[in-house]
């Protein structure tokens, strides 16, 4: 995959039901990419206070997050992914290097400065995770199915679920585990392209009735996990006084 790469990217939240009926026909067109079923698992950088995600939230035009992210749980000589993505209205770019995760220790550590990789890239890791004072906030891992378009590699679909999250143990090779995100019942599925989308698939998702939703994986987990626990304590300040 490339290191830079530009697409727009929509989101659809849909029941058990609905993937039972899209998968079988989905597939007549599409196949399973590289990584197929696995389960992704992210570290989300942030700045003490939440900065990057609050501003994510509050819908501005410009959004920006950082993580490292793995295929399935690894160890230290798996490679994983540190990567900046940015969105700009419904576009969104991402730029990202393929390390070890024991390089990516020696990095934040500061003991080891990254060789083999992207330099523009790197320098601007470096930038971000000097200007913002990035550190680990949020763990979220989910189970994902991948497809490209046999004939048009440019037109992905996935569909994740069983999003699980935590803020503790924010260290990729502990596993998945966590709080449930989304319901159990549901999928997030997202349709990832270069182009245009097929008219095979608008057609799909117009006869079962499947419209585009917002969830950010991030910014869900950031308001049960965070933000209700901070109205819980102000609560219970409240209750006290």
């Amino acid at each position: 995959m490339a290191d830079i790469f530009r697409r727009v990217e929509k989101k659809y939240i849909i029941n058990s039901q609905q993937y039972l009926n899209l998968l079988p026909e989905i597939l007549k067109y599409m196949e399973e990419d590289q990584y197929g079923k696995s389960v992704i698992c992210n570290i989300y950088f942030d700045t003490e206070n939440y900065d990057l995600i609050r501003r994510s939230i509050e819908k501005t035009f410009f959004k920006e997050k950082v993580r490292l992210r793995s295929y399935n749980t690894p160890n230290m000589d798996s490679n994983v992914y540190l990567e900046i993505k940015r969105k700009i209205n419904n576009v969104v770019g991402k730029r990202r290097i393929k390390i070890s995760l024991q390089d990516f220790y020696n990095f934040i550590s500061k003991s080891n400065s990254l060789t083999n990789v992207n330099a523009q890239i790197k320098r601007e890791l470096d930038y971000i995770f000097d200007y913002y004072k990035l550190e680990p906030k949020m763990y979220i891992s989910y189970e994902r199915v991948a497809l490209y378009q046999k004939e048009n590699r440019d037109f992905r679909v996935t569909f994740d679920s069983n999003i699980l999250a935590r803020t503790y143990d924010l260290k990729l090779e502990l596993g998945n585990y966590g709080v449930n995100i989304l319901d159990r019942n549901n999928y997030i599925m997202e349709i990832k392209t270069l182009g245009t989308i097929p008219m095979w698939f608008v057609k799909l998702i117009n006869e079962l009735r499947i419209k585009p939703g917002k969830f950010s994986k991030y910014g869900e987990s950031y308001k049960k996990l965070i933000i209700s626990d901070e109205i819980k304590q102000t609560n219970n300040i409240e209750i006290i006084a």
